[in-house]
């Protein structure tokens, strides 16, 4: 959506080369991925101030919270616009689960969700930015115009529509997550509720419930 926009550049997932040299994880893809990604956070967080080229007035940067592991330093981020898109913690255990068996709480990235948010709201006395994804579905031109004006940004028709397939800017391990967006040419209708996770992951499913409990208030409504 932002990348259709003419004056937007964007990244996806620039730490994540340093998430998996660091933890040792055996994600899909995790040889691949490495060999494509900067894997020095510091080396990593300078490119994500450096000037944007030509006309571009938007750099979105695309993080996985997760990725923000406790050596990660914070420092950088209070230069950057923040804004949180959430998903029902159940629908979004069910997604990690089919492609990642057997997910903890620091696999969903929750924990720094509400860190960061914490901390930013702190820093500047103003509520973050809070996306949900059955909001955005329900009514993605509504929701796209309020998060434009929260960051900014004017609105751009061209935020809800794309063309199919792989993007120059994708990363390698789009061949495993990114089936869904490369076939898709605009947002689709909301996700039916989730079907009944493992019992396994119930205990998971509450903590990540207590902590979604904390930002989904603040999300912008459809």
């Amino acid at each position: 959506s932002f990348e259709n926009r003419a004056d937007c550049v964007v990244v996806d997932e620039p730490l994540y080369g340093h998430y998996l040299a660091a933890t040792g994880i055996a994600h899909p893809m995790r040889d691949e991925v490495l060999a494509s990604c900067e894997t020095d956070w510091r080396v990593a967080a300078r490119a994500l101030h450096a000037p944007l080229p030509g006309a571009a007035r938007c750099f979105y940067q695309k993080h996985m919270a997760h990725h923000l592991l406790p050596e990660v330093g914070r420092e950088w981020l209070a230069g950057l616009t923040h804004a949180f898109l959430i998903r029902d913690p159940r629908a979004m255990l069910a997604s990690l689960h089919a492609k990642y068996p057997d997910p903890v709480l620091a696999d969903t990235g929750l924990e720094q969700q509400v860190e960061l948010f914490e901390r930013r709201r702190a820093e500047t006395g103003e509520t973050p930015v809070v996306i949900d994804a059955d909001e955005l579905l329900r009514a993605p031109e509504a929701v796209l115009r309020v998060v434009c004006e929260r960051v900014g940004l004017a609105f751009d028709d061209a935020m809800l529509s794309w063309p199919p397939g792989r993007r120059d800017t994708d990363g390698v391990w789009g061949e495993v997550w990114y089936a869904s967006v490369e076939a898709s040419t605009g947002f689709g209708p909301p996700r039916e509720p989730c079907a009944e996770l493992p019992a396994a992951l119930e205990p998971l499913a509450r903590e990540c419930e207590a902590l979604h409990a904390v930002l989904h208030p603040h999300r912008i409504r459809a």
